[in-house]
C-alpha cells in the first residue's frame, strides 16, 4: 500500500468514534444527534456507520445516505442525493439551492418528525440500491469493419 493512501476506518471503530462524539457533546446537540442516529437505524437496520473526511459521521447503504454534522447552533443531516428524494413533509430546510444535496438543520428545542425522517432514509437507500442494480448500458464500439 502506498504511504499516502489512507486506510478506511473499520465499521466498529467508526461506531465507537460516533459514540465518543455524542459523549463529547454534553448538551442538546449530543442528545439530538443520538436521537437521529437511532431513527436512522430504525428506518434501515442495514445502515453502515462510517467516519470520513477527518471526523464526519457518515451513514451508508449502497452508497452514502447522509452525513451527520454538529455545529454550534445546529445538528445537520446532509443527504448526498437529497435533491432527487421526495420530501412531502418539507424536512429539507438547508442547502436547497444545490443540484444534488439537501440538508436538514435541527435547532435546539425542535422536534424531529420521525415518520418523515424514516421515509427520507428509506427513499435514499432505495435510490442508492436502484443505481446499483441497473446494468450499465454498453457503449457501441466504434471502428468495427462492416
Amino acid at each position: 500500500m502506498e504511504p499516502h493512501v489512507k486506510k478506511p476506518i473499520p465499521v466498529e471503530s467508526a461506531s465507537a468514534l460516533i459514540d465518543e462524539k455524542i459523549k463529547e457533546l454534553a448538551d442538546w446537540r449530543g442528545k439530538t444527534f443520538a436521537k437521529v442516529r437511532k431513527i436512522i437505524h430504525e428506518a434501515d437496520p442495514e445502515i453502515v456507520e462510517e467516519w470520513k473526511w477527518m471526523g464526519t459521521p457518515v451513514f451508508s447503504h449502497g452508497g452514502i445516505v447522509c452525513t451527520g454534522e454538529t455545529y454550534k447552533n445546529v445538528v445537520k443531516l446532509t443527504f448526498a442525493k437529497g435533491a432527487a428524494l421526495p420530501d412531502p413533509a418539507g424536512l429539507f430546510n438547508s442547502s436547497l439551492d444545490g443540484n444534488v444535496r439537501r440538508a436538514i438543520d435541527i435547532h435546539e428545542g425542535e422536534k424531529v418528525n420521525e415518520p418523515a425522517l424514516k421515509a427520507l432514509i428509506r427513499a435514499a437507500v432505495a435510490l442508492n440500491l436502484e443505481g446499483k442494480s441497473k446494468p450499465r448500458p454498453r457503449r457501441a464500439s466504434s471502428g468495427q469493419a462492416s
